[in-house]
């Protein structure tokens, strides 16, 4: 994904209306589809229609560390503070019962802390892969939602951004297709998912390992079906790839390079107190290079190795558990354990092989703030060997990159926040995270970030 100021002409969005048109044209052939099955009931005459919107300005600060050597991609020394910012129309239109329309225009604005750059669990959710000084347009969603009906105890669904009130049946299944992110019906936490509302880090928000399809703002095209029964769920999908490792826009043609990912969901009680278990697999085909290879050649052509001089089309897997446990109605913890191809490069989302991560959530009901959360959680990265020695002889990575890499060592983070609501509509969060041996390298660091987020949604 690049880092340097994007493109005013935008082809991606002009492919979002593309999409735009074929949902339109489902709308003619999927309502016999869903008057066949019971169809969610709700007071639909007033609710066809629904414009939302959200708001997040965050800015982080982060003090001098210690760092004998910088690379390219390093995580700046110097003291430095970087803020985004982005403000969201979330428009939906329900043709029919159980169908739905969302379109997303979106505005953005700024940089994560050194240009998103220098750790591999990253410490800012809201900083994509690239900035701009100046606020511009993208559209960041446009789908159409189909919730089929099978029967089974009716359940209510409250407004929510990106969702119509209604009721629905516990079995049912959902299918949704165009313009998404992976990780808007993959890879969920209660607890921690959302950097507008919870943690902020990376690979605290999704399994680090987790390298889903994406472009440089972490959407894409594609489809998924959701197969809900009794207490489990089955999810599946395929989704476009970017038209290579890091790019601000999907392949072409559509589907040319793919991702495909399957979930399986357990819903459980345990202690009196609901949780949820997912294990997650995906397998990616596209144009990738192996950090094998590229040492190769640079040991062949006395060069800097790098991935993007040895891709071929190629597959990369992955494996991941996440946990959602309540064990109180105000308090709830989660892990996250993940593992991917250890000699692949990364292509969509950071560089991480292995990540196990841990937390807890509460409520601010016991000091009489029920509006309010707290959380902390902690997480392990690691890069795999061949990794590490591509790193050590100054190959850059997809955000990171040193130059060297003399002593390799686990990335540990541990974040902190509390969120605090003056008003029902609004939220103030005040974040820190402490990152040691950041991007792997035991000579730099330990560093600190700190964060003040504003977040209001209407």
């Amino acid at each position: 994904m690049p880092f340097q100021t994007y493109a005013r002409e935008r082809p991606a969005d002009r492919r979002t209306f593309q999409v735009l048109l074929i949902l339109t044209s489902l709308c003619h052939c999927i309502p016999a589809l869903a008057q066949d099955a019971p169809t969610p009931s709700n007071d639909a005459a007033s609710d066809r229609w629904a414009i939302r919107g959200q708001t997040t300005y965050t800015q982080q600060f982060q003090p001098p560390f210690h760092s004998p050597y910088q690379g390219p991609q390093s995580l700046s020394p110097a003291a430095n503070g970087r803020e985004t910012f982005d403000f969201t129309i979330l428009a939906g239109f329900r043709p029919w019962d159980g169908g739905e329309i969302w379109l997303n225009p979106e505005i953005d604005q700024g940089f994560g802390v050194s240009n998103s750059f220098g750790v591999a669990g990253y410490v800012s959710g809201e900083a994509y892969k690239l900035g701009q000084t100046a606020p511009y347009y993208r559209m960041a969603r446009a789908f159409f939602r189909q919730t089929i009906d099978l029967g089974g105890e009716d359940q209510t669904v409250d407004a929510d951004l990106n969702q119509f009130a209604g009721t629905q049946t516990a079995n049912r299944v959902v299918l949704t297709i165009g313009k998404l992110s992976v990780v808007d019906i993959f890879d969920t936490n209660k607890y921690a998912h959302d950097p507008r509302g919870d943690f902020l880090n990376w690979a605290i928000l999704d399994v680090g390992t987790f390298d889903y399809a994406a472009e440089a703002w972490g959407t894409t095209y594609g489809a998924s079906a959701e197969w809900y029964q009794d207490r489990y769920t089955l999810r599946a999908g395929v989704f476009d790839l970017s038209s290579e490792p890091n790019s601000a826009h999907v392949a072409i043609p559509l589907l040319h390079q793919t991702q495909f990912v399957t979930e399986v969901e357990e819903r459980h009680v345990l202690w009196d107190q609901p949780g949820k278990l997912k294990f997650l697999y995906w397998l990616t085909r596209g144009n990738l290079g192996t950090y094998t290879d590229a040492l190769a050649l640079a040991a062949l052509t006395g060069t800097t190795p790098s991935t993007g001089a040895v891709r071929n089309y190629r597959s990369k897997y992955g494996l991941a558990l996440n946990l959602e446990q309540q064990l109180a109605p105000d308090l709830g913890m989660f892990a996250k354990v993940g593992w991917t191809q250890p000699d692949v490069e990364e292509d969509e989302f950071t560089d991480i092989s292995e990540s196990a991560t841990i937390g807890l959530s509460m409520k601010g009901s016991r000091w009489s703030r029920p509006d309010d959360t707290v959380g902390l959680a902690a997480v392990v990265n690691q890069i795999s060997h061949s990794g590490k020695l591509y790193l050590a002889a100054g190959g850059l990575g997809g955000i990171i990159g040193d130059g060297r890499l003399p002593k390799a060592g686990p990335e540990q983070i541990l974040e902190t926040f509390y969120s605090f609501a003056p008003v029902s509509f609004g939220k103030v969060t005040a974040d820190y995270q402490f990152v040691n041996n950041p991007a792997y390298n035991r000579e730099r660091g330990p560093v600190s970030v700190l964060a003040l987020r504003l977040h209001a949604e209407f």
